[in-house]
């Protein structure tokens, strides 16, 4: 069976419900992989393997193609041993971002930076304070006690053809997985072959040149290949947060 390109199926994600079979009808003979309209915002959490195999590689054996890979993966932090989040840029001053689903307002989670297989960065161990969540979008802003030594991870507005995630699955050791960008709609943003399992809620998805383009907060994948995991884009969450600033976000 024939595949749209990613064109087309961009194509197919503006169309949204109005337009239906019409609009994947463009893609000539080929059944969409995910519906064409743009799904109801997903909080109800699940976590999935994307095929038949378990894709991730230890963070300090990556050599793919993400740029800056190992300058963002300090950023990276485990949550309370069971989510992932990202230490980012802002105006205000940097904060863990992470899925508003994996903590409550006010709430004093433990992180744990460079928790890795051959760690090569400073093992922080701090406390954060939960100063902004929200469940639409799903996301979470948490202030540090004490800041690592590493470089916040900067806001994007833009996708890339190619997406990674940099994160804790099953509260391990921080690996990275890759895959394609499938769709954005309202806020939500889709991708495809591209693995997490339980606790790499709130990782930040990263598009090729190393900004943070969303959030990870959902999965949808099976292990024949099809379905997608989704996240909440950066755009959606800076337009939602009184933390967080326009200008902490640009088109990169």
């Amino acid at each position: 069976m024939k595949r749209c390109s990613a064109a087309a199926w961009l194509v197919v994600a503006a169309c949204g419900a109005a337009c239906g079979v019409a609009c994947a009808a463009g893609c000539g003979d080929t059944e969409p992989r995910k519906p064409p309209a743009c799904p109801a915002a997903r909080t109800e959490v699940s976590h999935a393997q994307c095929g038949t195999t378990l894709d991730f590689t230890p963070i300090n054996q990556y050599r793919g193609s993400l740029a800056d890979a190992q300058l963002r993966e300090d950023a990276v932090v485990l949550i309370d041993g069971s989510c992932t989040g990202t230490l980012i840029a802002a105006a205000a001053g940097p904060v863990v971002l992470t899925a508003g689903h994996c903590v409550g307002l006010g709430d004093r989670p433990l992180l744990a930076f460079n928790v890795e297989t051959d760690p090569d960065g400073d093992q922080l161990v701090t406390n954060a304070t939960v100063i902004e969540r929200a469940d639409e979008p799903d996301y979470a802003l948490l202030r540090l006690d004490k800041l690592p030594n590493a470089a916040p991870t900067p806001l994007t507005t833009q996708s890339t053809e190619r997406l990674a995630i940099i994160q804790h699955p099953r509260g391990g050791p921080k690996v990275i997985a890759e895959g394609d960008f499938f769709a954005e709609c309202h806020g939500q943003i889709e991708y495809i072959d591209l693995d997490t399992l339980g606790g790499s809620s709130g990782a930040g998805v990263l598009n090729e040149h190393g900004f943070l383009y969303g959030v990870h907060n959902d999965g949808d994948c099976d292990t024949k290949g099809g379905g997608a995991n989704a996240g909440w884009s950066a755009a959606s969450i800076v337009a939602a947060s009184a933390y967080l600033q326009d200008s902490d976000i640009s088109d990169r």
